[in-house]
This record gives C-alpha cells, structure tokens and sequence, in this order.
C-alpha cells in the first residue's frame, strides 16, 4: 500500500472515531439533561461522590482536565446546591468538595439514563465485538501514551 493510500484509510479511522464520539456526546448529552442534569455536570458529581470530600485539584487530575474547567464546574454545582466547599483540615488554603443531598439526589436521577445510552448504543455489537473494539482501543491508546512520552 501506498504511504497516501495509508494516509487515506488513516483519515477515514480518525472520522469515524470523531463521528462516533461527537454524535454519542449529542445524544448522551440530550437523554441526561431530560433527566435534570448534563453529562458533564454528572461525570463531576459521579467522580465527587466516589472520591468523598476532596481538593479541585484532585479531581482534576482524576478527570484528565485543567483545574481551572473543574472550578468553573464545581463553581455552578456549588450554585445549585449539588456540592458544597468545606476548609480543608490538612490545608487551610485549600477547600474539600463534597456533594449534597441534592447533588445524590441528582446523580441517582441521571445514572439509569447514563446506563441506558451504553447499553443501548454498545449493545447493538455482540460480545466478540465488544472484546475486539476493546482491543483496538487499548492498542490505540498504548500508542499515545508512547506518543505522549516522547514530546
């Protein structure tokens, strides 16, 4: 094969990859937000609620996000009564985030949907399937880390 026919094949991946992953974010976003809440304001709750009282910092690093996207995040929860910002005992500069009772409330409401759309988009592919796009995307992610170290 041809390096520009490599290239060409490359490309048609790399589209069918962005395609999927922006019409499932549309369409996870859309089925979470009739539920009361954004996909991305779950993922902070869903990630709040697993670690406990925590630091912004870690749940950036947690996340893979700039810890300036996880305040503007925490900040409107925080507004709307789903966390709340404790001083944090080890620290006195720095605050624990910690989710509500309503913040609970709102992620029980939220997560059957979440569940739901993967059930529902994976579910059309058999388990061999599944196994084999796990692969896949293992491999494909092994070679970004090695991409990664090497900038």
């Amino acid at each position: 094969m041809e390096p520009q026919d490599i290239l060409t094949d490359c490309e048609r991946v790399a589209n069918a990859l962005r395609d999927y992953y922006l019409r499932a974010h549309r369409v996870v976003e859309r089925r979470m937000t009739v539920q009361g809440t954004s996909f991305a304001r779950h993922k902070l709750l869903i990630m709040i609620a697993r670690m406990g009282p925590t630091r912004s910092i870690d749940i950036a690093a947690a996340l893979g996000q700039a810890p300036r996207t996880v305040t503007e995040g925490i900040d409107g929860l925080e507004r709307d009564g789903l966390v709340r910002r404790d001083p944090d005992p080890d620290d006195r500069r720095a605050k624990r985030i910690s989710i509500t009772e309503t913040g609970d409330a709102a992620v029980r409401a939220s997560e059957p949907e979440r569940q739901r759309f993967i059930v529902d988009t994976l579910g059309v592919l058999t388990m061999e399937e599944r196994d084999q796009l796990v692969g896949l995307l293992d491999k494909l992610n092994a070679r970004l880390l090695e991409l990664d170290a090497e900038a």
